[in-house]
C-alpha cells in the first residue's frame, strides 16, 4: 500500500472515531443541529463530524448561533477546522462571522505496534530519567518547565494535568539531576483504537539529544499495551518532520478558528 493510500485510509478512521462525540467526553455538552457544543470552564470549543446536507445560509446561521451562544456567556469559543472539511470556503464563511484563524497543525497518525516497533531501543537517553507521574507536585514542575519553555505563565497547566491524570492520562517527564527538562502525556481515547500524543516541550539545551523520540517511544509502548491500535498528534511544524520521519504519515490540517466577544 502507498503512503498516500495508506493516509486516506487513515483518515478515515480519524474521522470515524475523534471527531463529534469523542472530542467532547467528560465535558458538559449541548447540540446544534450537526454541531457539539463543547462547553469548557474558560471558553467553548464546537466539534462536528460533517456539514453534508446544509446549504450556504444554514451554515452562516449555524457559524453564527455558535458565536452569538458563547458570546451572551462572555466566552471565546474554538471552532476546530481539518483541511478536508467542506465546503471549501468554509474559512472565508467563519471570517466573516468574526471567527481568527490560530496557528494551523499537522494531523498525524500512525499505528500504536508499528511506532513502538521503530523506536525499540529509543525509549532511554543516557543521563537522562523518563519516569511516570502522578503528584501535583510533579505537574507543578512540569508547568514551570513549560512557563520557561514558552516564555509565558503556564501554571494553569497544574490543574489540567491534575485533571487529566485524573480522567486516565499517563503524564511522563524526563529529568536530569532532579531537574524537569521535558514532559509529555497520553490521552487515551475512550471507545476509540486512539491515543492522543500531547506535550513534548523541551528546555532549549536539551533538544536535539533524543528526548523527544524517547517519550514518543515510551507512549507508543504503552498505547501497544493497553490495546489502542493508532496513535495521533496534532503537530507543529516544528515537531511535524521528526515524527514523520518515526513512520508517523499527515492525514489533514487542523486550524483554531476563534472568535473572542467584545
Amino acid at each position: 500500500m502507498t503512503d498516500a493510500s495508506k493516509s486516506e485510509q487513515l483518515l478515515a478512521v480519524y474521522d470515524d472515531q475523534l471527531r463529534g462525540t469523542s472530542e467532547s467526553a467528560d465535558v458538559p455538552t449541548s447540540m446544534d443541529g450537526p454541531v457539539i457544543r463543547v462547553e469548557y470552564p474558560s471558553r467553548g470549543f464546537v466539534s462536528y463530524r460533517t456539514l453534508d446536507g446544509l446549504d450556504s445560509a444554514e451554515i452562516d446561521a449555524l457559524i453564527a448561533r455558535q458565536r452569538d451562544y458563547f458570546a451572551a456567556k462572555g466566552q471565546a469559543v474554538e471552532w476546530k477546522l481539518r483541511g478536508h472539511d467542506q465546503p471549501a470556503d468554509l474559512p472565508d464563511r467563519l471570517r466573516a462571522a468574526g471567527f481568527e484563524p490560530e496557528e494551523q497543525e499537522t494531523v498525524l497518525v500512525a499505528e500504536s505496534a508499528d511506532i513502538a516497533e521503530r523506536l525499540r531501543g529509543r525509549d532511554a537517553v543516557d543521563g537522562v530519567t523518563i519516569r511516570l507521574v502522578s503528584d501535583r507536585a510533579d505537574f507543578e514542575r512540569i508547568a514551570a518547565m513549560e512557563s520557561t519553555v514558552w516564555n509565558d505563565d503556564w501554571s494553569w497547566l497544574t490543574d489540567d494535568l491534575v485533571r487529566r491524570h485524573a480522567a486516565g492520562t499517563d503524564i511522563f517527564v524526563a529529568e536530569v539531576d532532579g531537574q524537569v527538562v521535558s514532559a509529555a502525556w497520553a490521552v487515551y481515547k475512550k471507545g476509540t483504537e486512539f491515543t492522543g500524543l500531547w506535550g513534548g516541550s523541551t528546555l532549549a539545551e536539551w533538544r536535539g539529544k533524543g528526548i523527544y523520540k524517547a517519550l514518543v517511544a515510551v507512549r507508543a509502548a504503552r498505547a501497544v499495551e493497553l490495546g489502542y491500535k493508532y496513535l495521533h498528534v496534532d503537530a507543529s511544524d516544528d515537531s511535524s518532520p521528526i515524527l514523520q520521519r518515526l513512520g508517523f504519515l499527515a492525514v489533514t490540517t487542523t486550524t483554531p478558528y476563534v472568535h473572542k466577544p467584545a
